[in-house]
């Protein structure tokens, strides 16, 4: 049985051929793409379990790529990227990415994300399609959220951070267990972001108190009010 198709790509072509050969001889299923427009149709073509995807590429940028796979699919998102920024990180996170490496990484640490992205996304439980929660409509499967019927424009962080909260009412959780469960693992060192996220949310929502500050803890979801 073949194992999950992973598209790398990079413009570094020594450097997509390695990471190809590693993930080759870890069970997975590597295809490979040079640039952002290549990439794209490479997706489109083959629908890949995962991409791995560099955020500098000639042409179309890994970051546009990343935009336009979340627009139309949640195909899970390993972005790579040679500076160490923390505002690129955000970014990338924002713009739904699913985990992120800074070059350069040794392939044992990108072959250990890789299947901790996909054990994250193909475990998740069967749950309902739709969560109603007073006037709030949460369609779990289009990753939107509407209010007396009109669409939010909540952000891709901002979505995940509440159907975490919804999926689980009155429910405490700590920062760092929203971000672990709305981004991944590896990003406890921006729990500090939550607050910042769970603000934006709740001026969007105009939620009336349905998110709840616990003091000292963190947040949760409360039934609406009448």
């Amino acid at each position: 049985m073949a194992g999950p198709l992973i598209l790398i790509a990079d413009d570094d072509d020594r450097l997509c051929q390695v990471i190809a050969d590693y993930l080759q001889g870890e069970g997975f299923v590597p295809i490979q793409a040079h640039t952002g427009t290549e990439a794209l149709a490479l997706w489109e073509a083959r629908r890949p379990d995962l991409l791995v995807l560099d955020w500098m590429m000639p042409g179309r940028s890994g970051v546009d790529v990343l935009r336009e796979v979340r627009r139309r699919h949640d195909t899970p998102i390993i972005m790579l990227t040679a500076r160490d920024d923390e505002a690129d990180k955000l970014l990338g996170l924002e713009l739904g990415a699913d985990d992120y490496l800074t070059k350069p990484f040794s392939m044992r640490e990108l072959a250990a994300r890789i299947r901790a992205v996909l054990r994250r996304t193909r475990s998740e439980p069967a749950e309902p399609e739709v969560i109603q929660w007073g006037d709030l409509l949460i369609d779990l499967a289009a990753h939107s959220v509407y209010k007396n019927g009109e669409e939010l424009p909540l952000t891709p962080t901002e979505f995940k951070l509440l159907a975490v909260l919804a999926r689980s009412p009155n429910r405490v959780y700590s920062r760092l267990q929203l971000m672990e469960s709305a981004i991944g693992d590896y990003y406890e060192g921006y729990e500090r972001t939550v607050d910042s996220h769970i603000s934006h949310l709740r001026r969007k929502l105009g939620d009336g108190g349905l998110i709840q500050t616990v003091k000292g803890v963190g947040y949760k979801l409360v039934p609406p009010k009448g």
